[in-house]
Parts: C-alpha cells; structure tokens; sequence
C-alpha cells in the first residue's frame, strides 16, 4: 500500500514512516519543519527513512502549498501535522489557527478530489475534551484551551468532508503519548533532561494531575490498524496505565538513580486536570491492546535521551 503521511518529520509522524516501511509498505512524508522546536530535530528523525528506497520526502507546507500531485497513487492519509502545545496557543493563536484549521481544510480539498483514497486518518487529541478527560468517546467536547479548540474544529472540517463528499474518515484521539523522539517542549522530555544535566525542573500547580500515558509503539500501532477501522469513527487511544506527575518523577529518580531539584510554580491556564483514555472501542474494533507497561516506556525513553545526549 501507499501512505500519505503529513508530520512525517515529527515525533509520531516519523516513528509511523518507520514502521511502515519495515512493513514492506511505500511511504510520502510530508512536514514544513515549522519551528516550535529545532528543525534540526525534526530532521535527525528522518535520516534513516531517507535511506529507504519506498520513502519519498518532500518540504511541503499545508497552508499555503499545491497539495493535489502528492496524492498520487495513494491508498491512506494519515494527517498527524499540527501545532502542538497548550501553553503557546494562547498568545500565538493566528498560527494555531492557520496550522491546525486552515492547513486541514486545504488538505481536505486536496484528499476529496482523489477517488481511490481508502482512509483519511486524522490524529486528534485528548485536549478536545478539556480539563477533565477520563471516559470513553462519547465525552462531551468541552476544550480549555485554544489548542485544543483549533483540534476540535479540525475533527469538525473533516466530518463536514466526511458528509458532504464521503471522506472516508477515522478520528484518533491521543492521550499523553511519550517514548523516543518525544518533542523537547514534553514535560517527560524536559524532566530527563534535567537529571541527566543536572538542572531544575519546575512543577506547575500541586503535581497530582494524572495523565493516562502511551508509549510511542502503541500509539503507532492503534494509528496503523485505523487504516482498517470503519468509516466514521472515532477512537481513544490510550496505554491503559494512570501516573500523577509526582508519580513520573518518581519513576524516573528509580532509572535514573538520582534525585530532582523541584521547584514549584502555579498551575497555567488550559492544562488539563485529569486524562485517562477508556478505549473499549478500539480494543473491540480493532483487537488493539497496549503492549508496553509505563515501567518500561519511561526507561526506554531515558536510555533514548541518554544515547541522544552523549552524542551532542
């Protein structure tokens, strides 16, 4: 088959290039290499996928871009590119707007004028719920910040597609994704940073929200079985396993045999409460179960940043 990936070069986007082409799979990533945070980064995740002689890479920004020609041929568009960030999307809303709503639609209108397109992936995110978002998808939509917002009229553009020209979409909501190649602006990044440098960290409000975390391969894998999922629905997607922040650090201080420097700042408007993914839905459609315990992920990403570390 033939993969449309947009945010190819970003956290999720490259690890799903990956193991789509270890699948025997063909593979078009595109990605603008906007810069929330170092392109260069971006760039380190793809340099082995460019080796690979099914990868075509290409420098293509949604909004403003010709889209229609990367179309060719393909079976599956998965749309993982967005500005990410919660913080952020209450000063830099334009952009918010323009990377998250306006490049989507513009995709769209590219993606419904290709008639043998199979799926429309579209990875959407737990903060569409808002500050509470622990249940299964019939949640109310109730988002607190702008991020959050502009994901949700994203799912919104997609199902207007969807009914107006039969986009055979899937809607993936992600909770609290982390493992190798986790965006430096991720608080699990920026907390084994500091033990391995040495630094602070700051601990915004009272350290007990909880958050329902994924590792990167489960993610992946709930991403690639919605190329198989009905048409028109929606999906939590979710590790199963519950962690306050205090719970992380502590976890983290057992790998890595040192301590923390915490220092404490209150809580920042739009953070959400409470996250744990029911995903039922998905287990039962799609046979997906998370196979990578919250033990395991966190070492596995510290060794990941360890490695990354002592090579700068």
């Amino acid at each position: 088959m033939t993969f449309l990936v947009t945010g190819a070069a970003g956290f999720v986007g490259s690890t799903l290039c990956d193991q789509l082409l270890a699948e025997g799979h063909t593979v078009r990533g595109l990605d603008a290499f906007v810069p929330y945070y170092a392109p260069a980064l971006k760039r380190r995740n793809i340099v082995a996928a460019q080796t690979h002689p099914n990868y075509q890479f290409f420098e293509v920004d949604l909004r403003t871009d010709a889209l229609a020609k990367y179309f060719e041929n393909v079976d599956v568009v998965y749309h993982l590119a967005a500005m990410p960030g919660l913080v952020a999307s209450w000063t830099e809303f334009d952009l918010y707007m323009n990377c998250n709503v306006l490049a989507t639609q513009r995709l769209l209108e590219a993606a419904r004028k290709h008639s043998g397109l199979k799926r429309f992936i579209y990875a959407s995110t737990s903060s569409v719920y808002g500050k509470f978002a622990s249940g299964d998808e019939s949640l109310m939509t109730k988002p607190v910040s702008p991020y959050g917002v502009t994901k949700l009229a994203g799912e919104n553009l997609c199902r207007a597609y969807m009914d107006s020209f039969d986009l055979p979409l899937v809607v993936l909501r992600f909770f609290s994704v982390y493992g190798p190649r986790q965006r430096p602006d991720m608080a699990y990044n920026k907390f084994i940073k500091a033990l391995i440098q040495d630094e602070p960290i700051t601990v915004f409000g009272d350290g007990q929200q909880v958050r329902g975390n994924t590792f990167i391969e489960d993610c992946v894998r709930a991403t690639q079985l919605a190329s198989a999922a009905p048409a028109g629905e929606t999906y939590n997607v979710g590790g199963g396993e519950m962690a306050t922040v205090y719970d992380i650090l502590q976890k983290l201080e057992t790998i890595a045999g040192k301590k923390f420097r915490i220092k404490v700042e209150a809580a920042r408007d739009g953070d959400q409460r409470h996250t744990f993914a029911d995903t039922t839905k998905l287990r039962k459609h799609l046979n997906w179960t998370p196979q990578v315990s919250l033990n395991e992920g966190l070492a596995r990403q510290y060794s990941w940043q360890l490695q990354a570390s002592a090579m700068m």
